[in-house]
């Protein structure tokens, strides 16, 4: 998943956009709804590009929007190592037989 830069202002999307673009970079602009969000007219808008992350970061910083950057994925576990559980339960007041 590539970064996105979430913004309110139509012309600030639209202004990273060209930016990248001029940049060299991909950069689509598109409506993102948010869930639940009945009116169309207060969607925000997001950009998609394939810039690194800290070059979408300040442009996003200095358009007042948000970077939406995709979440790296989870690390391999190593092998779960048996516990070492003892054979019957232990006896605190007396003496076992």
């Amino acid at each position: 998943m590539r970064p996105r830069g979430i913004f309110f202002d139509e012309d600030d999307a639209r202004a990273v956009a060209r930016r990248l673009l001029a940049d060299g970079y991909d950069a689509d602009v598109e409506r993102e709804p948010f869930a639940g969000e009945d009116d169309d007219e207060d969607h925000p808008w997001a950009v998609t590009t394939d810039a690194p992350e800290f070059v979408l970061e300040v442009l996003v910083d200095r358009h007042d929007g948000w970077l939406d950057a995709p979440e790296p994925p989870d690390a391999p576990r190593p092998p779960a190592v048996p516990l070492d559980l003892p054979d019957a339960p232990r006896r605190l007041k007396r003496p076992p037989v």
